[in-house]
């Protein structure tokens, strides 16, 4: 099996390195990207394989388009006459937020396979989350051909396609919020003397903790909340503050905005 990368940024990147972990032959992972220096640095970072979009389009068997939404009717209309003239299966993976796997196939100019796939940057180190639906034209073996692709990337989990944007404005859009908490935290600890360095490992170690708690219990987060707070004790103090500052309703409108926009994308 051979597995096309076209796009290679920050997520197109993360799911490469997830997949050299998981393939026998490196070069069986073959990149592409508007800027070949680009893909030339991660090829040679995992041992794969450089082409040009009409290559991996004609050859592979596992074809990921991971650029922009707003890229894709292009990028698709380049490829659209090489993916015609194919006689092997192939399979289509997009991760663009917003655009069905019904869009997906009127672009690409075919009836084809698609996997819509929505990953996070997590992946690159085996923790990420991966909502994942399929077309009826996806075959088993090439539904197990693509999770065992991902196995090392975290989480896979197969859900409804109108459920993807929800799940990726909290599992995808999330790594940016829980970026911006793990700083503030850090930086909380930095004013009350910590080093920098000392501060942010700290504060990393505790939400992946944490979330590996919440995950392994089972338990809901606000009783994981109250075992952590004693009466009168300094964590309800900070937890009061939170409260004052509207925590939760920020949180939960960060995670909306996120959806929302998802919405205005299609």
């Amino acid at each position: 099996m051979t597995y096309g990368f076209i796009g290679t940024g920050n997520m197109g990147g993360a799911l490469a390195r997830a997949a050299a972990k998981a393939v026998e032959a490196p070069d069986s992972i073959v990149l592409a990207n508007r800027s070949p220096e680009k893909a030339a640095r991660l090829a040679a970072e995992i041992g794969a394989a450089i082409a040009d979009n009409e290559t991996i389009a004609r050859e592979c068997d596992y074809i990921l388009l991971g650029v922009k939404p707003q890229m894709m009717g292009d990028m698709l209309a380049e490829i659209a006459p090489v993916l015609r003239q194919r006689t092997t299966p192939f399979v289509l993976l997009s991760m663009a937020a917003g655009l069905t796997m019904a869009r997906i196939r009127e672009m690409a100019g075919g009836d084809y396979p698609v996997i819509r796939i929505m990953p996070n940057t997590a992946v690159e180190v085996g923790e990420g989350v991966t909502m994942y639906c399929c077309t009826d034209h996806v075959t088993q073996a090439q539904r197990q051909g693509f999770v065992s692709l991902l196995r090392f990337s975290g989480m896979l989990e197969e859900t409804e396609e109108k459920l993807l944007d929800a799940g990726s404005a909290v599992a995808g859009c999330g790594g940016a919020f829980a970026c911006l908490m793990l700083e503030a935290l850090a930086d909380g600890g930095v004013y009350a003397g910590l080093p920098r360095a000392t501060a942010q490992r700290y504060a990393a170690q505790m939400l992946l903790g944490t979330a590996k708690l919440a995950l392994e219990k089972g338990e809901h987060t606000g009783a994981m909340k109250d075992a952590i707070c004693s009466p009168g004790g300094t964590t309800i103090a900070g937890v009061r503050v939170l409260e004052q500052r509207g925590f939760r309703a920020a949180a939960m409108d960060a995670v909306i905005a996120a959806y929302e926009r998802t919405s205005q994308l299609k």
